[in-house]
């Protein structure tokens, strides 16, 4: 117990917080009290708080010293009511967290690479929730908002309730279920029909005006946008017959039924494009192929291999004027018409879209432009051995499906636009020196990070026919051929010019079953005056859905986003980043968007709210805590 009458001064604040904490205690207790305790304390506070107004704080302190010992000995909390309001404060700051995160802001790590290079791992954000609406918290709902506030090209956050996401599941302050929320990039909005050139989209928005410099604004000219992750897409795959067969496949892309394939009685692969409906009243006719939905026919899948495996891979006979260690195997057109039965990747028996492949050699020149132009998922590199940041252990297993990487030191890298950064503690990069080992040139190395630079597994290395496809892309832009947003051949490169050739003369030689179709430069979707072709846009394009937005990852290879789950209802729009305030340096700050309006009414009310209730809490606390008090119930009359 303490010594009331010590000789130690304690200040008037101190003296002052004694009192307060005391009374309130005691205003508490005062009802299960005993008549001369209560009488005791409510003589003690009283002078406390006399000799306080006076401001003497010489007298004050013993009076302050024997209020704690009173406190001690008789206004102590039990168990129980030390539960209870523990319980209270935690139930309630539980509460404000929720409404606080999914109403006004949100602290947001970044836990993939999907938005690289604009995000990356690790970086944090200030998110704003009041961007687009006020949010019904735990909800997919607004009690407000205002579509004209989104903005294209926007980064936003968005939940996956309600959506069609693997491993949406999560749970907040590790006690309350919800949906995991996700950050993309806002491409497209109610009504704008989009088309996908040069890894680039043009479009027009509901009413027919060109939309396409703001999907394309200058200082974001190096993000490529890709309309597919794969040709299939999602594929429904109807069950296996008692001969191991399935007799039907439907495609999904952006997560809506495009195409079916079906065998007849005869065994045949006979194929069907679907009508895409924006809205039940609105309809698109079937395009007339697979390759001409929304831009397919302009992108390929890319992968680098050698001579030796080129002339084992592909039925292409190699040009032996042209012949090269290295080739780009390009993988182009899908169609329905080329479909046949087949073994898909998984040892499936069932109908597979038609694929045509074009190699293009390469020499010394392009597989330094290719290394220069490198960028990669992040990885790690231990006992020579690399994985992809992220990969569980069960994915790295024992190492035997993990690419060398000889003479790389242990550590944590990625590629970015040629440079190679070594990643360091909480995300923090530093750029490597030229003699780093990392930057060891050799056409193996380069095969190596161009082929599994993403994947970093071996099983996509090309060793078979039905190994899967890197998720590395090529695509024509104003006649040159670009490979991880660089033009690796110009339109005057003898190689290039060769390869069109041969596409041509390919074209020319077709099977009138199954018409070739050349991979070469179609060209934007523009009319000969330079404006937009938008008949060719209504016609094959996509057109968003009402009240459904585009959602697109910066880093089209290892985005999960709309291309995989669909578009994003409107309801589950919760806000967009305002500032990177993780890792400090040149990304530190406004992200890389579109500025979205600061003063807006969902805005305006949210923080209006809540300045009106802290103002309230204010007032409230200066008048329960405002000197004199009324110790005894007497000061409480009028």
């Amino acid at each position: 117990m303490r010594n009331p009458f010590s000789s130690d001064t304690y200040s008037l604040k101190k003296s002052t917080t004694i009192l307060r904490q005391t009374f309130h205690a005691f205003s508490k207790k005062r009802g299960k009290l005993p008549l001369t305790t209560k009488e005791l304390i409510e003589t003690n506070l009283s002078l406390l708080q006399e000799q306080i107004l006076k401001k003497d704080k010489q007298k004050a302190t013993p009076l302050a010293k024997q209020a704690e010992s009173l406190s001690d000995a008789h206004l102590k909390k039990n168990q129980f009511e030390k539960i209870r309001d523990g319980s209270v404060v935690l139930v309630m700051a539980l509460c404000a967290a929720i409404v606080i995160r999914q109403a006004w802001f949100e602290l947001y790590e970044i836990p993939t690479g999907s938005m690289r290079p604009t995000l990356k791992e690790k970086d944090r954000l200030f998110v704003s929730k009041t961007n687009f609406g006020i949010n019904i918290p735990l909800t997919t709902s607004h009690l407000l908002f205002d579509p004209n506030l989104a903005e294209r090209n926007g980064i936003f956050v968005f939940t996956g309730a309600n959506m069609d996401i693997r491993d949406v599941d999560t749970t907040y302050f590790y006690i309350f279920p919800g949906k995991k929320q996700y950050i993309k990039r806002m491409m497209g909005l109610p009504g704008d029909s989009l088309y996908f050139y040069g890894g680039q989209i043009y479009g027009m928005d509901s009413k027919g005006n060109d939309i396409t410099s703001r999907l394309q604004p200058k200082g974001l000219e190096k993000i490529e946008h890709i309309p597919f992750i794969y040709f299939e897409g999602k594929t429904m795959v109807s069950q296996q017959t008692s001969s191991g067969m399935s007799s039907s496949v439907t495609f999904y892309q952006m997560n809506e039924p495009v195409a079916r394939l079906s065998l007849n009685n005869q065994n045949q692969v006979k194929g069907e494009m679907l009508s895409l409906c924006a809205s039940p009243n609105s309809c698109q006719p079937p395009v007339k192929d697979y390759s001409d939905l929304w831009g397919f026919k302009n992108f390929g899948m890319a992968r680098i291999l050698t001579q030796e495996e080129a002339k084992l891979l592909s039925d292409e006979i190699l040009d032996p004027i042209d012949q090269s260690p290295y080739y780009l195997e390009i993988k182009h057109h899908p169609s329905l018409q080329s479909a046949k039965l087949s073994r898909d990747e998984r040892g499936r028996l069932r109908p597979i879209l038609g694929l045509s492949s074009s190699l293009l050699a390469i020499n010394e020149t392009h597989l330094r432009t290719i290394f220069n132009n490198l960028y990669t998922a992040r990885f790690h590199v231990k006992n020579g051995f690399a994985y992809r940041y992220g990969a569980s252990p069960h994915q790295i297993g024992k190492g035997s499906f993990l690419p060398r990487l000889a003479g790389v030191p242990d550590g944590t890298y990625e590629f970015y636009y040629g440079k190679a950064y070594e990643v360091l503690w909480q995300g923090i990069t530093k750029e490597l020196p030229p003699s780093h080992p990392l930057y060891t040139y050799s056409p193996e190395r380069v095969q190596l990070l161009y082929n599994l630079g993403i994947e970093f597994d071996t099983r996509f290395s090309p060793q078979t026919r039905f190994n899967p496809s890197p998720s590395r892309y090529t695509y024509f832009k104003n006649e040159e051929l670009y490979l991880m947003s660089a033009p690796i051949f110009t339109k005057e490169d003898p190689l290039l010019e060769s390869f069109l050739a041969r596409e041509k003369q390919k074209q020319q030689m077709q099977n009138l079953q199954y018409p070739y179709l050349p991979f070469e430069d179609n060209g934007a979707p523009l009319l000969a005056d330079g404006s937009l072709n938008k008949d060719l846009i209504t016609q094959n394009g996509i057109t968003i859905p009402q009240k459904m937005y585009l959602a697109l990852g910066d880093n089209h290879a290892m985005s999960a986003d709309s291309r995989d789950f669909g578009f994003v209802p409107e309801d589950n729009l919760r806000g967009a980043p305002d500032w990177i305030f993780w890792p400090y340096g040149p990304r530190w700050g406004y992200p890389d968007q579109p500025t979205y309006s600061f003063f807006n009414l969902p805005r305006t009310v949210v923080w209006g709210v809540l300045a009106i209730g802290f103002g309230f809490y204010y007032v409230r606390f200066r008048r329960k805590n405002k000197l004199p008090l009324p110790i005894s119930k007497k000061d409480n009359k009028p």
